[in-house]
């Protein structure tokens, strides 16, 4: 034996009858404080500090970056084909 039942009522209206508190006025302030902290954050960051934070201290400069992206890629392939690990000195 199959029993179907159709309830049309609003999400409102079922948290009530379960007797669930509503959080939307929670959740909203929380996601106001959430935006201003992220905009308060975005408007005081520099790009440049970012690159000094995210990069190692030793890369100074474009060429040096270049150089560090090919050992890296150096690496990843020989460890992709099997080999040792070890990073050969290319450069462009």
């Amino acid at each position: 034996m199959k029993l179907h039942i159709d309830v049309d009522c609003t999400p409102e209206e079922a948290r009530t009858f379960l007797g669930l508190p509503d959080v939307q006025p929670m959740q909203s302030a929380l996601m106001a404080q959430l935006q201003e902290r992220l905009e308060a954050n975005l408007a005081a960051t520099d790009p440049e500090v970012l690159i000094r934070t995210w990069l190692p201290h030793q890369i100074g400069n474009l060429e040096q970056l270049q150089k560090f992206f090919w050992q890296q890629f150096a690496t990843a392939a020989s460890r992709a084909a099997g080999g040792s690990g070890s990073s050969g000195d290319r450069e462009s």
